[in-house]
Order: structure tokens, then C-alpha cells, then sequence
């Protein structure tokens, strides 16, 4: 991953300069134990499933990654320059841990994950245009029973 001081000074002055919201604290939630908890994944990592449609780097939608999908049949169409994908191209899981989450399940370490797993373009959009993707993604995990997520935003 690149360092911000690596960037070029317009792309470090985009990123510095980006207005980020601010929320009011959570209420606190006692978190289950984990071999109660069901878990979801969600990336910024821009993967989707090979064959399904490409992400376009304005885009704030996301893309469902079902639970029995193979690491070899998810792909990456982050569209950054200054993204290394060297890592992922030797394991997914690097980015998303699907292979480990299984693991995880089948030992009983978790309760259960999550149908589908979600990934976001993590791309030159302010937060805001998120918002109305993660109210939708919200209500489709609470739907399937997911208590806790692992992102691993990239």
C-alpha cells in the first residue's frame, strides 16, 4: 500500500482535503461471544465475482460475494494507480478472508458467516455518496442475521 508522502501532491491534497462526516457516538452494544456471532465481510478492495459486471470508479454501489464463492472466481477491478494488487493476485485473502472465515466457522471459533459478503470501489468519492449503498448493505445484513462485520477497507 502506498504512503500518503508517496503520493503525488495533487492525489495527497485530494485525499488530505476530503471532508469526512461526523457521528454521534454509538450507543455501546455488548458484542456477542464470537462462537455466537455470525460475521459478514465487507471490502473497499473493488472485487466482484469473475463475470459479473466491472465497477466503474465513480460508482458508490457495491457487489455481492456469496459465502461458497472459490478466492480464484473473485476478481479486482480497483481502478487506482496508486493500489499495488500484487498481494491479492497471490492470495485473496489478503484483502478479503474469505478461505480464513470458513476456517474459523468449520472449527467453531465464529458461529456462522454471513450468505453473501460485500465489496465497495474504494474510490475518489466523498462519504456522503456512500450513504445511501451502506443504508441498503445495513438492512441486507441485518436480514441475514449478521451481529458482527470485518471490513478491511483498501
Amino acid at each position: 500500500m502506498v504512503r500518503l508522502t508517496d503520493l503525488h501532491p495533487d492525489d495527497r491534497a485530494h485525499l488530505a482535503g476530503k471532508h469526512l462526516p461526523r457521528f454521534d457516538p454509538p450507543a455501546y452494544t455488548a458484542a456477542l461471544p464470537l462462537a455466537r456471532s455470525r460475521f459478514a465481510l465487507v471490502t473497499t478492495a473493488g472485487l466482484h465475482v469473475r463475470g459479473d459486471r466491472l465497477f466503474d470508479i465513480t460508482s458508490a454501489e457495491y457487489r455481492t460475494i456469496g459465502r461458497e464463492t472459490a478466492g480464484g472466481d473473485i476478481v479486482m477491478s480497483h481502478a487506482s494507480v496508486n493500489f499495488d494488487r500484487t498481494a491479492f493476485a497471490e492470495d485473496v485473502n489478503v484483502v478479503f478472508p474469505i478461505d480464513r472465515f470458513r476456517e474459523l466457522e468449520a472449527s467453531g471459533a465464529i458461529g456462522s458467516m454471513a450468505d453473501l459478503h460485500y465489496s465497495f470501489m474504494g474510490a475518489y468519492l466523498e462519504p456522503a455518496d456512500y450513504a445511501p449503498s451502506a443504508r441498503e448493505l445495513a438492512s441486507l445484513l441485518r436480514g441475514d442475521g449478521v451481529d458482527s462485520v470485518f471490513l478491511t477497507p483498501v
